[in-house]
């Protein structure tokens, strides 16, 4: 089966030998790496001290050994990781997840950044959506930490990141070459090889990474997706150097959400479809660098991405011949690089200066009818280049042994050429947009630390929401919109480390001048009005024995439109509450167990609030056992088989038989009923 996954994704044109080196690379390998974890790994994780280095008390480090041993049902679960963070799904595996932190719902990405070994994830300008933030191409096994910030408090707080930011850093070595095999419910099943050894001077890693899947959906998914990773590292983490390059390609069908009206009349199951040509292919290529030291980091890289997407949401609604089906495709190269200079940060007063700079070409970024998964139609297509650069200085000054005081200025300038196949939504332009940042923490106690922070950055937008004159659909005019709107955020928070406890409490305050986007679905700009949000969030991570780990987390937001219409102030899919949390028990003998429990509450679907999602709450639970070099895993998904929505949507949609002007309705995705996956690891 992964054979054929391969030989499907490499048609999608990943180099095969670029991949498959990596399965002989790691045999090679195998006679020549240590029994022993190299004693430069670092592996760090929630327990890691942070009083008196954190400027926030909502920042953090999750390590390898704090999800090793969870429960994942896809590799966007990797960001809920971060407290109070809920990634969901309304399409096919292959597609970015949907994101929802702090009252946002973020659709794929547009206020989260993502970074991984240095380099962004978010694509700006992108054929389905600002910002879209797909994690997919990620190996998890190969993810030593994710370090993660929320708010817009700090100087690398740039594009994308005025809720949060996730930045992913990937091994540099393995304790041994491994296979691992996976097989489960619903025709799943995968396969990966990993190794790492000395070669010249340095050591390399490597991996290769094949899934496929048919998904518990009425209509086969058909998911193929490979990965691979091969790296180069010299020196140490903390003084050396990395040179990665990364793999991926993906092809799968997608079942969208569906309106519940076709489940209750019976029309359909509730895993049904109404368009069943629906799907997707992405392929991600990437290299890049990077350099650490005491006082210098530095990164480079350079991305090859395309990718291609059919949907249909309203079904007959506004072609009820042809239908409404749409595909959206987007193919660029992204190159850029960041530098950061930092002194002596034991000293009394240190300085951080740095520079961030990234150039999109995007050669070609559409969106086109369709029918039967095949372009019948052009709306709009567009060649779009988009660079920007950004300078940020950051002091931190300590008066006392127990006061720090922060202080940074971050200055973005983007600029971009758009050349639409509508000459009159063409055009050229730039923006700046600069942003103070400040905090304060104090130790009035050893284990406790209290902060205060204030900062500012953007929510951005679409380029082609800058240029555009004309609606691409109806020719009427359109409203162009800035580049950038203002974000301001302050927090207040407190954090407490005492020996094997460490919890935090966190009450922030988030306003944006405006949320308006362009819709990669219609080809135009949507408009939404200033908005403000406030809330609290509570962690706790807790070691009561050397045998069992105990983690939780509760976030409540409220989020409101400013100045709008009294009673329509609701932000549609802004979720008021979160929690998770879980607990891992190590049973000794090489036997360990964990359960996993996640919820997040109803959300107003429209701006006056009377029609509401409704609320998920999904258990996970795994046993694992560990004999030598044998690794066996058992993890039970959905364990009470809920039947609650991944996702949900308010909007008009039209089915065969249904009046012109279609039904309002609630649209979901249903979250994925209980299913087994069973894991093999050989250590070699």
């Amino acid at each position: 089966m992964i054979e054929k996954a391969a030989q499907d994704i490499l048609k999608s044109g990943i180099s095969s030998f670029t991949l498959f080196a990596l399965c002989p690379l790691a045999s090679a390998w195998a006679e020549d790496v240590p029994q022993e974890q190299p004693a430069d790994i670092i592996v760090y994780g929630r327990a890691i001290e942070q009083i008196g280095i954190a400027s926030t008390a909502s920042e953090g480090t999750v390590g390898y050994q704090d999800f090793e041993q969870r429960p994942l049902s896809r590799v966007g679960e990797l960001a809920e990781n971060v407290p109070g963070l809920i990634a969901t799904q309304h399409s096919g595996t292959g597609k970015a997840n949907q994101f929802f932190l702090r009252g946002f719902n973020l659709d794929h990405g547009t206020d989260l950044a993502g970074f991984v070994d240095g380099a962004p994830i978010n694509m700006r300008s992108h054929g389905h959506g600002q910002g879209y933030l797909d994690l997919n191409f990620l190996i998890p096994e190969m993810v030593e930490r994710i370090d993660y910030r929320k708010g817009p408090y700090s100087v690398e707080s740039g594009d994308f990141s005025a809720a949060g930011s996730l930045a992913f850093q990937t091994k540099r070595e393995l304790p041994g070459p491994f296979a691992q095999l996976t097989g489960g419910s619903f025709g799943y099943a995968r396969a990966l090889l990993a190794s790492s050894g000395k070669a010249g001077n340095g050591a390399l890693l490597a991996a290769l990474d094949g899934t496929v899947s048919n998904g518990p959906w009425v209509l086969n998914e058909r998911l193929r997706k490979l990965n691979g990773l091969l790296k180069y590292s010299g020196g140490t983490a903390q003084d050396g150097w990395s040179l990665g390059l990364s793999g991926y390609g993906a092809k799968w069908q997608a079942t969208d959400q569906v309106p519940e009206r076709a489940i209750s009349s019976g029309l359909i199951p509730r895993p049904g479809f109404i368009d069943g040509d629906l799907g997707g292919k992405t392929t991600r290529l990437a290299l890049n660098f990077q350099r650490n030291s005491a006082h210098l980091t530095a990164s480079a890289y350079a991305i090859h991405y395309r990718f291609r997407l059919t949907s249909n949401f309203t079904y007959l609604l506004d072609d009820p011949v042809g239908g409404d089906e749409f595909q959206q495709r987007d193919q660029r190269a992204i190159f850029g690089g960041s530098i950061r200079y930092r002194s002596q940060p034991e000293e009394k007063l240190s300085l951080r200066v740095g520079a961030d700079a990234r150039y999109d070409r995007i050669g070609k970024v559409g969106l086109y009818h369709s029918a039967g998964g095949v372009r019948t139609s052009t709306v709009r297509e567009d060649r779009v280049d988009e660079y920007s650069g950004a300078l940020l200085a950051e002091a931190e000054w300590k008066p006392a042994e127990t006061l720090r005081v922060i202080a940074g200025l971050r200055g973005d300038a983007i600029g971009y050429r758009v050349r639409s196949d509508l000459a009159a939504n063409s055009g050229i332009g730039s923006d700046g947009f600069v942003a103070p940042k400040v905090a304060l923490a104090w130790k009035p106690a050893p284990a406790l630390e209290l902060y205060a922070n204030y900062g500012e950055s953007f929510h951005s937008n679409d380029v082609r929401g800058a240029t555009i004159n004309l609606n691409p659909v109806s020719g009427d005019p359109a409203d162009r919109v800035p580049v950038f709107s203002r974000a301001r955020g302050a927090e207040l928070g407190a954090r407490v480390e005492a020996g094997a406890l460490t919890a935090s409490l966190v009450g922030y305050w988030l306003k944006l001048g405006s949320e308006l986007v362009f819709v990669g679905d219609a080809g135009t700009t949507e408009p939404s009005d200033a908005s403000r949000r406030y809330g609290v969030e509570a962690s706790l991570f807790w070691k009561p024995a050397n045998w069992l780990t105990l983690d939780g987390t509760a976030a409540f937001t409220n989020a409101r439109f400013r100045g709008v219409t009294p009673g329509l102030e609701r932000i549609p899919g802004a979720v008021s509450n979160v929690i998770s949390g879980g607990v891992h028990a190590d049973l000794g003998s090489g036997f360990g167990t964990s359960a996993r429990l996640r919820h997040f509450g109803s959300a107003p679907l429209i701006e006056d609030g009377s029609v509401r999602s409704e609320p998920t709450t999904l258990v996970n639970l795994g046993g694992y056992w560990t004999r030598g070099r044998v690794h066996i895993a058992i993890d039970l998904l959905n364990a009470f088989n809920a039947k609650d929505p991944d996702i949900s949507y308010f909007y008009a949609s039209r089915l065969p038989g249904e009046a012109a002007e279609g039904v309002e309705d609630r649209h979901i995705h249903p979250v994925e009923p209980r299913q087994v996956r069973a894991t093999v690891k050989l250590v070699f």
